[in-house]
């Protein structure tokens, strides 16, 4: 399994389109069922800071995010309101109170 974290700010201004850019890849993520494919954004205290959490079990899991067209709307709506640019971290899963892929 791959796990990558993305944190980055935001401008104040750009947060509210922020969050309804990242429903809209949301919502088609949800509609193409991906069993493969678990995503999830967390949101700091100050508003305009954010967290993604991609979890991939193979990579063709992976270029379904990358290549969906809300996705790409996204991170370009996105880059051009940064505050700061986003940290790319991948992660190693440890373990977790329920089943991530069956």
């Amino acid at each position: 399994m791959k796990v990558i974290k993305v944190t980055y700010t935001v401008e104040a201004t750009f947060a509210k389109k922020n969050q309804e850019n990242i429903q809209a890849f949301i919502n088609d993520l949800q509609q193409l069922n991906h069993s493969g494919l678990r995503y999830h954004i967390y949101m700091a205290a100050d508003g305009k800071t954010f967290f993604h959490f991609a979890e991939y079990n193979n990579d063709n899991a992976q270029k379904t995010l990358l290549e969906l067209p809300s996705f790409i709307s996204f991170q370009q709506q996105r880059d051009q309101h940064l505050e700061s640019e986003p940290t790319i971290e991948p992660m190693q899963f440890v373990d977790a109170t329920y089943t991530i892929f069956n």
